[in-house]
């Protein structure tokens, strides 16, 4: 018998030609293997049962690397009487459609030899083989082949070359294979990026950590700052070159051990740690964790990740470090540097020294940050480690017209379609300056090239002045589909479920441009893949300031008491109006007085601000999200306790008031309430409403299903009470799991919808 089997997915780069050869003569079975555009193709040729077993371990048994997404079997081909089995040369093609494996940590294997004394690699920074390492970021273009990449400049050895040319060996076509003796190599440099001379830059960077200096690394995605997380003065030293006052700094601990001991992790969180991709995962402190308090100030948690290049590993074993700050090597709101010139000019007044090496970074990419809820991983920043691994979409959806989507303002993503995937590229940042845009417009032709999309619709946010919108109406050649911000958030979240809709869709976040002209943020959606209609929304109140306001929750607050109770919340017995600069407040209650420089908005996330300040835990904003994030920290679990609302119905919209909500937590502060009582009480209130209007949606609609998104879902609480009060109701409910769901995922939403406005796509509930 002989069978052909054509496999799609990620099988190029990850050692599964090697794989397929092994398995082959295990089975006894004679053919080929080969590399194509679009995957992998093989034919074998042996017993039937023999046959049947091979595709069945091809299945279960394939490389950590791999990713299996669809195997077109073929039998009865005619025999050839062959009595080998060979990997033949890759098959070039004017159309490719085969997957590219994202960055991954070292392996085992090559740990071991690391660790080796006897090893050729003993102590090399950059070992790998074909299971682990680099392969995103040192990717120029296609093929995937070592001529492409980073690595072009460094000759393998012979050594190295025998492994390479080896189907037996697990370094077969490991693109970055390397070696001591030809690969890349570390040199240390002071603060003006003079090499400093030393026989060992590796074990002189220890040195220089132990005594508090600040690091600058360059890693696989970019330049980590780096110091010693127990040393309070190399912490508070590192927060003031930084300019980074209360943010918290991600920390990386040696193993899994290391973590427990500083943090709660439970066996998802152990599973996130240890996973290949090697994310940031936020687990709850110990509160003996041993570790400077100015890491995560203010903070019930830490971001802690495991190493995941040789040379983390080594810094952490040879320091004896309990855990070392790894914070991403950038100022303030500029993208994470990695070309080595850079960082000696950029980071040259935050860096004592710099440990550099000559392997170049083509794309950065920064770490990813998870956090599990409700036993579910679900990813805050997706980025190093999961792209360019696609979304996958339904089969039926196929195929989707090629669509470019360019994300939104801030947390921005771009996203490309093609057949029935979905490519989220890796975290851009926040469009606020040049540097960033720049990296906006490599991300979109490097993404572009490797994946061979030529897109036929470039899919923006409402906002006309988002840079990124600003980008979609300048691309020549392509039409462009507008999709408003919340309707995509709600898209996304369907997309990645699978699912059409329509449903309920609710959609909290900070600000999206409405299409009546105000600022959304609260809103409840009745939508599917390609349009929506606002159904409810929380009340407006003013923007003091506009965004002047998120950045400083007590001018919300001040907003929310103005509404609430007029010039009458001067009288207010509470700390927070005893608090506040009379000059300042009157300002600020002008502008909303008069509706100068203050808009309208619903939205969720400044209600959260508003709470926080009043509630004394939360007043200036020094980071994003940080008063609603202190806000649900601040919380006293054990309280069952909840506050008002009105559900108002207006010309077809439900208004959800919060005037009684604001009422009732000022008379508990008037009776001096604990914040952390008035906090969890606000957090049951927000989940008890909004399940509330879902109810009163399906009395109207009929509809059954929920999807949840927004950047105020990255609350664990609302997220886990709100989704148990659904259930509970008898609602399905969708959520975020594999895209962020604040505004990293609004480019998953748009792609989609444009795609699906441009096929004429049919509504309908089910996949």
């Amino acid at each position: 018998m002989r069978s052909r089997g054509a496999v799609h997915g990620i099988v190029q780069g990850v050692g599964f030609r090697p794989f397929i050869y092994q398995l082959a003569r295990r089975h006894q079975l004679a053919g080929y293997v080969v590399n194509t555009p679009q995957g992998v193709d093989l034919e074998v040729e042996g017993a039937p049962p023999e046959i049947d077993r091979f595709f069945q371990a091809m299945r279960a048994e394939h490389p950590p690397l791999a990713h299996i997404s669809s195997v077109e079997r073929t039998d009865g081909l005619p025999l050839r009487g062959e009595s080998r089995f060979d990997i033949h040369e890759s098959r070039s093609g004017d159309v490719r459609s085969a997957l590219i494996s994202p960055d991954v940590c070292v392996c085992e294997d090559c740990l071991r030899e690391l660790h080796d004394p006897g090893d050729r690699r003993y102590r090399y920074p950059f070992i790998n083989c074909t299971n682990c390492g680099p392969r995103y970021t040192i990717i120029q273009d296609i093929p995937y082949d070592r001529p492409m990449t980073t690595m072009s400049r460094f000759t393998m050895c012979p050594a190295c070359l025998a492994e390479y040319e080896n189907p037996e060996d697990r370094r077969f076509h490991a693109q970055p294979n390397a070696c001591p003796q030809c690969g890349p190599r570390l040199s240390l440099h002071d603060e003006k990026g003079a090499r400093i001379p030393c026989p060992d830059p590796l074990a002189e960077t220890v040195n220089r950590l132990q005594r508090g200096d600040i690091l600058a690394v360059k890693g696989l995605g970019g330049f980590h700052l780096a110091v010693d997380a127990a040393n309070p003065e190399a912490v508070a030293r590192l927060r003031r070159r930084k300019h980074r006052e209360e943010k918290p700094f991600a920390v990386m601990v040696r193993d899994l051990d290391t973590a427990r001991a500083l943090a709660y992790v439970d066996e998802k969180e152990a599973e996130a740690l240890c996973s290949i991709q090697r994310p940031i995962v936020l687990l709850e402190k110990r509160a003996d964790h041993g570790l400077s308090p100015e890491v995560a100030p203010r903070n019930r948690f830490f971001g802690i990740m495991l190493p995941y290049t040789p040379l983390h590993d080594l810094l952490l074993r040879e320091g004896g470090f309990r855990a070392l700050v790894m914070t991403s090597g950038n100022l303030s709101e500029e993208p994470i540097t990695i070309d080595n010139r850079d960082a000696f000019e950029h980071l040259s007044g935050v860096a004592d020294d710099f440990l550099v090496h000559d392997r170049e970074i083509h794309l950065r990419s920064d770490d990813s940050i998870v956090r599990v809820v409700d036993g579910t991983p679900r990813q805050c920043r997706r980025s190093r480690g999961y792209v360019p691994v696609p979304i996958f979409l339904p089969e039926s959806w196929a195929p989707l017209p090629p669509v470019l989507a360019v994300g939104a303002e801030l947390k921005n993503t771009i996203c490309l379609t093609k057949e029935n995937r979905a490519f989220l590229s890796q975290h851009v940042g926040d469009m606020e300056n040049l540097e960033t845009l720049d990296f906006f417009h490599l991300t979109v032709t490097h993404l572009e090239r490797i994946l061979q999309i030529e897109p036929d619709v470039v899919a923006c946010d409402l906002h006309p002045d988002y840079l990124s919108s600003r980008y979609a109406r300048e691309r020549n050649g392509l039409s462009t589909v507008v999709v408003q911000h919340h309707h995509a958030h709600i898209v996304s979240v369907l997309a990645e479920n699978g699912v059409r809709g329509p449903v309920i869709g609710l959609a909290m976040d900070g600000t999206g441009l409405g299409q009546d002209g105000t600022i959304w943020g609260g809103e409840a959606l009745v939508a599917d893949l390609t349009s929506f209609q606002r159904a409810a929304h929380l009340q407006q109140a003013r923007l003091p300031g506009g965004d002047a306001a998120a950045r400083h929750p007590w001018r919300m607050a001040l907003s929310f008491l103005y509404r609430t109770y007029g010039e009458g919340l001067f009288d207010l017995p509470i700390p927070f109006v005893r608090d506040l600069d009379p000059g300042e407040a009157q300002v600020v209650l002008r502008l909303v007085e008069k509706g100068i420089h203050s808009p309208l908005t619903s939205s969720c996330g400044r209600l959260f601000d508003a709470v926080s300040a009043l509630c004394g835990v939360c007043r200036e904003n020094r980071y994003e999200g940080q008063a609603p994030a202190e806000l649900e920290m601040a919380q006293d679990l054990d309280e069952n306790g909840r506050y008002g609302w009105e559900i108002e119905h207006k010309d077809g919209m439900r208004v959800l008031h919060t005037d009684p909500l604001i009422r009732e937590l000022v008379q508990d502060l008037v009776r001096g309430v604990p914040p952390a009582v008035a906090s969890r009480r606000f957090h049951n209130t927000l989940a008890l409403l909004l399940t509330a209007v879902c109810v009163s949606l399906r009395e109207e609609t009929g509809l059954c299903e929920v999807a949840l998104s927004g950047g105020t879902f990255q609350n664990a609480t609302l997220l886990s009470r709100l989704s148990s009060e659904l259930d509970s109701e008898g609602f399905t409910v969708y959520t975020h799991a594999l895209v962020p769901t604040n505004d990293g995922g609004i480019s998953l939403g748009q792609a989609v919808c444009a795609a699906a406005r441009c096929t004429e796509f049919p509504g309908g509930s089910g996949s």
